[in-house]
């Protein structure tokens, strides 16, 4: 690690899950490339406070600003160990509302949620492969949703496009081994800057689920770090939500 450190990089990474998993890469020795949407005051500075991390800016709905952002990471870092799709959005749409979920919204989210991260694992494989060791298989890290897996979620096409990541994440595991490792974390609510006008789930959160409260960005960091060092887990699925499944 001291003489070639390895490199990370996390999509939607300047708030949240994406900046706590940033933060703990970081603290294990990584180099962490962090990415935003939209240019951010948040993004540089979280890079200036993060030992050898950088600050990178691309619209995640453009094919091109994706291949962009790629080839930047890698250019400035020169390798690429552990790829980290965080960067997401929702929108609350009663399911009972059908009209109310567009086609722009149904296009945008999949577009989002898993073309994206589809093509930054297509891009980034030849980086993946060639950083790759058996004692450090290269990992790749989906964030996906309680509402992937359950009839749950803010929205029928936010919980649609969630559940294809997982499908994509469990096929290219079978695909990608043994060098590039694929796995995915499910968090129920955590407590973001996207959901803090959530009260009424929070409270049925504290209500309700067995840990009486939801998550905090490092409860999810705490499993990409155990999913990231792994040297053999792949193709998993694991929950963050306080037992809110057992219900």
């Amino acid at each position: 690690m001291t003489d070639h450190p390895r490199v990370a990089l996390v999509t939607g990474a300047t708030s949240g899950i994406g900046l706590a998993i940033a933060q703990r890469l970081t603290q294990a020795g990584y180099r962490v490339a962090l990415h935003s949407r939209a240019s951010s005051t948040a993004g540089l500075q979280a890079a200036a406070t993060l030992t050898g991390a950088r600050y990178f800016q691309a619209d995640l709905l453009e094919d091109s600003e994706r291949r962009d952002l790629i080839n930047q990471v890698y250019a400035h870092y020169d390798r690429l160990d552990v790829l980290v799709n965080n960067a997401g959005e929702s929108s609350v749409i009663p399911h009972d509302d059908l009209l109310a979920a567009t086609l722009n919204l149904w296009h945008r989210l999949y577009e989002l949620h898993v073309v994206a991260p589809w093509q930054f694992i297509a891009l980034s494989e030849t980086y993946l492969r060639a950083a790759s060791t058996a004692e450090h298989p290269a990992s790749v890290l989906n964030i996906s949703s309680h509402a992937g897996v359950r009839p749950k979620g803010a929205s029928i096409p936010y919980a649609a496009s969630k559940a294809a990541l997982i499908q994509v994440t469990r096929l290219l595991a079978k695909t990608l081994g043994p060098d590039i490792r694929v796995n995915a974390i499910a968090p129920g609510l955590v407590d973001t800057p996207l959901t803090e006008d959530w009260a009424a789930i929070r409270e049925q959160w504290i209500r309700e689920a067995p840990m009486r409260r939801s998550a905090r960005p490092g409860d999810v960091a705490d499993v990409a770090m155990m999913l990231t060092e792994s040297t053999y887990l792949t193709g998993e699925v694991i929950l963050v939500d306080g037992g809110m499944n057992l219900l």
